[in-house]
């Protein structure tokens, strides 16, 4: 059973007009104290948008909404840093966006501040959730350095082993599923910073 502080999901097909391959609406402020930011991929194609506003009760809502993506389940993290810096390449895998930094927070998966549900992408490469957690505000998101929305190659199984799958005669998570719940390389980023 996933694990989630006051988080809910909607997941929808999303509906462009003109198909999938039909530009997304360019961000634009969010009201009150929220923001709006494109989702790029590897090669700088715009294949999102993310908007992060808030929900009220100490929460905040974020939407995504994508095109052009593979289709499945995708690990959906915020990151440390508000920088999506493709060239910036992980020293261990190569993938891009290192510069994203890890995931918002500390401690083990699924405990991070930016463990998000999974973002299901429709088979035309299209998809769209929005989630309400309490585990971080919009204003954290947004100052400083600002934040990542990143989304990943795979699922994220968010720490869900089961005691019978077994590693080095070792039941439960590994340090891999604890560091980003094996969702793999980094495939998307939105930079999430409030404007100057």
């Amino acid at each position: 059973m996933l694990r989630y502080a006051a988080v809910s999901l909607t997941l929808a097909s999303l509906a462009v007009a003109g198909g999938a391959g039909a530009a997304l609406a360019s961000p634009s402020p969010s009201p009150g104290n929220g923001v709006s930011a494109e989702l790029k991929d590897a090669e700088g194609r715009t294949v999102g948008t993310v908007q992060v506003e808030d929900a009220g009760d100490g929460k905040t809502r974020v939407t995504v909404k994508t095109r052009d993506l593979p289709p499945g389940f995708h690990g959906l993290h915020l990151h440390a840093k508000g920088v999506c810096d493709a060239s910036a390449k992980d020293p261990k895998t190569g993938g891009p966006f290192a510069s994203a930094g890890a995931h918002l927070g500390s401690g083990d998966h699924p405990d991070h501040e930016g463990d998000l549900p999974d973002l299901l992408v429709n088979k035309d490469g299209t998809g769209e959730g929005s989630y309400v957690t309490d585990r971080v505000q919009v204003d954290k998101l947004v100052g400083g350095e600002g934040t990542a929305v990143l989304v990943h190659e795979k699922p994220d199984n968010h720490g869900n082993i089961p005691e019978r799958y077994r590693v080095d005669g070792k039941g439960g998570p590994d340090a891999e599923t604890r560091k980003a719940g094996d969702s793999g390389g980094r495939i998307a980023c939105a930079e999430l910073k409030r404007p100057r």
